[in-house]
Order: structure tokens, then sequence, then C-alpha cells
């Protein structure tokens, strides 16, 4: 990941309103990098999610005096961060524990029947094209090709988030559900403060 997309993140964080930030690839590992930096200058991550064919994550001020302190001490230390100037040293814990966060969030987006019906939708889509040049024979099988692989990626899936869910319960995560029904992982207290 580019610093680019870290040191746009920090300027639009100067405003003090919540930050929606996005890295080139859009891959987790790199938006858990953002999310590090967000945290080391008073911010906190909140969600993940899909635009267009990127991810982005949404991070908002940190309240806690925990935070604060976190967040003056690194603008001291750090001042020219966000123009180009050095930055704080990755805790490789502290990201891998925020792209667990965030992979997690990602791969349970929809519940396991919403998956099963786009996957669905998607591979009858992919085999009408050679259904229409060659024949239903071929369309046929490899539909039914398709079609044999979505229990494997439903399982796929959910050791994944399984994964996922043990490393964010050993780091002292709490798992909740939304207000829209999808599992979620909260932060030990006191430690996004």
């Amino acid at each position: 990941m580019g610093e680019r997309h870290i040191r746009k993140m920090l300027r639009r964080m100067g405003g003090g309103e919540p930050v929606q930030a996005t890295t080139g690839l859009g891959t987790t590992k790199g938006l858990a990098r953002l999310a590090f930096y967000a945290e080391q200058f008073g911010y906190e991550y909140v969600s993940a999610q899909q635009l267009d064919r990127k991810y982005a994550i949404r991070v908002v001020p940190a309240h806690g005096p925990a935070a604060r302190a976190r967040a003056a001490e690194n603008w001291v230390r750090y001042p020219g961060a966000a123009q180009g100037g050095a930055l704080p040293p990755l805790d490789d814990h502290a990201v891998t524990v925020l792209n667990a966060r965030i992979s997690f969030e990602l791969a349970t987006r929809f519940t396991e029947k919403q998956m099963f019906g786009l996957t669905a939708f998607g591979f009858t889509g992919l085999a009408i094209g050679p259904w229409i040049k060659f024949g239903l024979l071929v369309g046929g099988t490899l539909w039914a090709a398709l079609m044999a692989l979505i229990p494997v990626l439903l399982v796929a899936n959910r050791r994944y988030r399984a994964k996922n869910a043990a490393l964010l319960e050993g780091a002292g995560f709490t798992a909740v559900t939304d207000p829209d029904g999808r599992p979620r992982y909260l932060p030990p207290v006191g430690r996004a403060d």
C-alpha cells in the first residue's frame, strides 16, 4: 500500500469529521494499515464496506483520554505525517488484529442464504454464454460444475470467518450483533479509548 493513501486520510482527518478511506488495491491488509494509522492520530476504526470494486474503511474521532493522549503525542513526534514526513512505526500485532476485524466484517456482510443466492445467480449467468455458443450440453455441464462449487465456497467462508473470530476473541474482542443483524466484534473496553 502506498503512503499516498495514508497521507490523504491523515489530511482529511484534520477536519475532525468521520473519514472514509480506501487503498488503491483495496486489500484488507492495506485497509488494516490505514486503520492503524488512523488510530495513531486520534481516530478509531468503526466499519468496513465494499464500494464499487474496492473496499473502504470508516474511521471516526476517538474521544477517550488514551486515544487523545496518543494522538497528541504522535502529532508532536510526527508533525509532517500528513505532508510526507515520517510516520509512526507499524505494530504488526495491531495490524494483524485490525486485519482480522476487517476481514470478518467483510466476510459476514451477507448471510449464507444470501451468499448462496448471489453465487447461484452469478454462476447461472456465467453458464448462459457457453450454452448459447456451444449448446445445452456444454452450458449445462458448466453450470452443474459451477453449482457443485457452491458448498465448497460456503465451507471455505465459514472457516475463514471462524479463523478471524478466534483471533479476535483471543485479543479480547467481544462478539455482538449490530442493528442490521450482522455479527461484529467490538474492541476490549478501554482499548479504543
